[in-house]
């Protein structure tokens, strides 16, 4: 497929903000597993897609997926997303997972803590494809 090398300042962004639920803590200590965050990689990649062709779109496949930082339960995350570049019926997108707010549990059962910088967790990037004749 042919890629258009359109500068990206005209594609979508998207964003998420959540807190993460003691539900999603998967190990030890309230440790989340990645694939938490990979469900919330696909929802900004879905917001994309709407947001680019009216079609929610489909993850065809992850190019690079690094974990950088843990997660725990009762973290805030924001979650950004953009599209970098636009074939026939592909998108790349690049997705970015950050750390807001964290929970200190070790301070008592209600303690949280805004970060003075937001804290990289997670990164990726893939390739979203929308259906035959739904793209823009």
């Amino acid at each position: 497929m042919a890629e258009n090398t359109l500068d990206t300042a005209g594609y979508p962004e998207a964003f998420l903000r959540v807190r993460v639920s003691y539900a999603d803590a998967h190990y030890g200590g309230g440790l989340v597993a990645g694939a938490k965050i990979m469900e919330y990689f696909g929802d900004v990649a879905t917001e994309l897609c709407i947001k680019h062709d009216g079609d929610e779109g489909l993850f065809a496949s992850y190019d690079m997926v690094e974990f950088k930082k843990p997660v725990f339960a009762g973290d805030f995350l924001e979650i950004r997303g953009r599209i970098t570049k636009v074939g026939n019926r592909s998108r790349k997108v690049e997705l970015e997972a950050y750390k807001v707010i964290q929970s200190e549990y070790d301070k008592g059962p209600s303690k949280a803590s805004v970060l003075p910088e937001p804290v990289l967790v997670a990164r990726a990037a893939g390739t979203v494809v929308v259906p035959k004749g739904r793209e823009s």
